[in-house]
C-alpha cells in the first residue's frame, strides 16, 4: 500500500517481530515521516514510534529517528538494499 513499509526488527538476539509504519509518501521512496508500531513475534504489541527517514545529501544513505512523546529516542543510518527493495537500518539507542 503505498505510504506503508514494513519492518523486520532485532533487538540484541534477544528479541524480534515486525512493524509497520504508515503515513509516509505515496511514492516508493522511503525519505519521509511515518507511524510506525512494532510487534513481538507472538503478535503482542511492543513500542510505537514517530519515525523520519532522510535522504542523506550526496549519497545513498538515509538518517533515520525514532521519535517517542516529542523525544529523539533512537537514531540510525540506513542503506537500501539492492535488488531486493528494502532499506537496512542500523541504530542505537540516545540515552538523556
Amino acid at each position: 500500500m503505498p505510504g506503508t513499509l514494513d519492518a523486520r526488527w532485532d533487538y540484541a538476539n534477544a528479541y524480534s517481530g515486525h512493524g509497520v509504519a504508515t503515513g509516509g509518501p505515496a511514492t516508493r521512496l522511503f525519505a519521509g515521516r511515518y507511524h510506525v508500531r512494532y510487534f513481538l513475534e507472538t503478535g503482542e504489541f511492543s513500542d510505537e514510534y514517530d519515525l523520519d527517514i532522510e535522504k542523506h545529501p550526496g549519497g545513498d544513505f538515509y538518517d533515520v529517528t525514532w521519535i517517542a512523546k516529542g523525544q529523539v529516542s533512537a537514531k540510525g543510518v540506513g542503506m537500501e538494499v539492492p535488488n531486493d527493495g528494502g532499506l537496512a537500518v542500523g541504530w542505537r539507542r540516545v540515552s538523556d
